[in-house]
């Protein structure tokens, strides 16, 4: 009976814990497409991460009309993946997450060569509250943008880090191989 109570309590407590995937989208409004540097980009596909339960962020996927989303990260092409938060998160406890899977993904020598241009990166980031948007564009060419709810807070032009740092949720062994499969789904 007891636990009857604490379940209905946290259902009462927190409605907004189990909403599901596609109300948590439809939240997110993610647009359906996207133009980068005269790039005309669609949403390939969008997906919720959840934790503990918990719904964290929506995320969707942009890429060429003409592409899928895994031929958009293989080769590479113009692309976009935008989070949208549903939860108050530290920017420390987002750079130990963003390092934790750098850190599964890549061996010491290339993290050590991408060091200064990640650091600079999580310099701009900010704690995160309900409703912020973050997007990651990755240009053709390589160059990759950080945008923090439509305005731009970083840029660089190298194309390891662009790689490197989309791959936290695009490439194996990243902060969420469901995440990743749902995103990239052809």
């Amino acid at each position: 009976m007891r636990l009857l109570m604490v379940f209905t309590t946290l259902l009462l407590l927190s409605s907004e814990l189990f909403a599901n995937n596609r109300e948590r989208l439809q939240e997110a409004n993610f647009a359906a497409t996207h133009e980068i540097s005269q790039n005309k980009l669609e949403r390939k596909n969008q997906s919720v991460l959840t934790y503990l339960w918990a719904d964290v962020y929506a995320a969707a996927f942009y890429a060429p009309p003409k592409a899928s989303a895994s031929q958009a990260v293989a080769k590479p092409l113009t692309q976009r993946l935008e989070l949208y938060y549903f939860r108050n998160i530290d920017s420390q406890d987002v750079i130990k997450a963003a390092w934790a899977a750098l850190e599964r993904q890549h061996d010491a020598a290339t993290l050590d060569a991408l060091r200064p241009n990640i650091d600079a990166l999580h310099a701009t980031f900010r704690d995160i509250r309900p409703d912020d948007r973050y997007a990651l564009n990755l240009n053709a060419d390589g160059g990759l943008t950080l945008e923090i709810n439509g305005t731009v807070a970083y840029t660089s032009q190298d194309p390891a880090l662009a790689k490197a740092y989309l791959g936290i949720w695009l490439s194996p062994n990243g902060l969420s191989d469901k995440l990743r499969t749902s995103l990239l789904a052809d």
